[in-house]
């Protein structure tokens, strides 16, 4: 492949997932990694992405990928994230849901779960979990996000305030290299601070692609987690942040 057609490959690449790291690309490519980082580098003086430590990002850290994309995104590693953490969540219990992708894809690993209690600001997951009689849903009130199912308001944050429950099941579209759990709304930033504040165990779910990426409104750091499934081992910087917050760690 000649350089001009990787570079417009990898453009590609970063505009589906997000953020694509420099080993993914050097397997995808099958090139040294000199010749990836050359690559990102003069992508990065063309402003078409944004270089960070171990891969590139969009330059833009105001905007999401689109839902129907970032559902097909690392689909199989999701799955496998979402069945770990069904495993780990008994029959009988009490949770909140999240939007996101990853959080809908553990409402699926849950179907053979008995008698729970979901509350959610996410209509996928409620129109996925309805049909199940012993279950019980509770969808919280509020605005929807046309895009993605997603609600949110005062109202969704009222709502939310009402319960606590044993397990929230959370995502997030970015994890910065210090820690920092990003996000592009600041409204879904305040849902999911009541969600946590509601929360007896936090579980953030997030596949490997989330570290590194870039998005503009800060949730917190790792301390406010009490579980983190993903598929990878995260960057050594991010490592060091969740053994400090004594973070539960699970690869999947």
């Amino acid at each position: 492949m000649k350089q001009t057609q990787r570079h417009d490959a990898i453009i590609d690449l970063v505009r589906r997932q997000g953020y694509v790291s420099t080993e993914e690309l050097v397997d995808h490519f099958e090139v040294s990694p000199q010749t990836i980082r050359r690559d990102l580098n003069d992508l990065a003086d063309q402003n078409k992405i944004q270089r960070h430590h171990g891969g590139a990002a969009l330059p833009s850290s105001s905007e999401n990928t689109a839902w129907h994309d970032r559902k097909m995104m690392w689909s199989a590693e999701k799955a496998r994230i979402a069945q770990r953490v069904a495993s780990q969540i008994p029959d009988g219990a009490t949770l909140f849901i999240d939007i996101g992708t990853t959080p809908e894809a553990v409402a699926h690993a849950l179907l053979n779960h008995s008698d729970l209690r979901v509350v959610t600001n996410n209509l996928n997951v409620a129109m996925l979990l309805m049909d199940k009689p012993d279950f019980r849903v509770i969808i919280a009130g509020g605005e929807v996000r046309t895009r993605d199912g997603a609600v949110m308001g005062e109202a969704t944050l009222d709502f939310i305030s009402q319960f606590r429950l044993d397990y929230g099941i959370l995502g997030i579209s970015g994890i910065d290299m210090d820690g920092s759990l990003l996000e592009f709304d600041y409204h879904e930033v305040r849902t999911k601070r009541a969600i946590i504040e509601n929360s007896r165990c936090v579980m953030l779910v997030v596949d490997h692609s989330k570290f590194g990426r870039n998005a503009m409104v800060n949730l917190g750091n790792m301390s406010l987690l009490d579980y983190l499934y993903t598929d990878k081992t995260p960057p050594a910087s991010v490592m060091k942040v969740i053994e400090q917050h004594e973070v539960h760690l699970e690869l999947c």
